[in-house]
């Protein structure tokens, strides 16, 4: 099952500069550190040569992981969102109904997601309540400490 996954134009470089990288300089270099440990004589007791074979699963793991996500990514058209609702790469206002605190956030792919710039994964609880909602609407969303309402002030880009 292949899941489609929305990046933007910036986002789906910085995807595929690291999969260059982890291709062309990880990769390389993880060879030269077991052939390193290899020409240290016995397998059966070389800790070197088992971390190095330890990374490269790894490293071989999120290259394959990396090749599916920019297989499966779409390029969203930013000049064709609709800013009447929430949808992904809108900033959305809200204010917490009880503490009245405002904050602003920007609904973003998984994979941009990075909360020190407010941006919020489009599969968090937040961003899936505020989906498709409109300016002035009042959302539930189910948190681990209950249940907050929070109020959207504004949309924009």
């Amino acid at each position: 099952m292949t899941t489609t996954i929305y990046v933007t134009n910036d986002g789906l470089q910085k995807l595929r500069a690291e999969l260059d990288r982890l291709k062309n300089v990880e990769r390389p270099a993880i060879s030269q550190q077991i052939a390193e440990a290899r020409d240290k004589g016995d397998l059966s007791e070389n800790a070197e040569y088992d971390a190095a074979k330890e990374a490269q699963g790894l490293l071989e793991m999120r290259i394959a992981k990396l090749e599916t996500t920019v297989a499966n990514a779409r390029i969203i058209d930013e000049s064709r969102i609709d800013l009447s609702q929430v949808q992904i790469l809108t900033k959305v206002k809200i204010r917490n109904v009880a503490t009245k605190a405002v904050m602003e956030y920007m609904l973003v792919a998984e994979t941009e997601a990075n909360l020190k710039e407010n941006k919020i994964a489009i599969g968090t609880p937040i961003a899936k309540a505020l989906l498709g909602k409109k300016k002035g609407d009042i959302v539930e969303v189910t948190v681990p400490s209950g249940v907050m309402k929070l109020e959207i002030i504004d949309i924009s880009k």
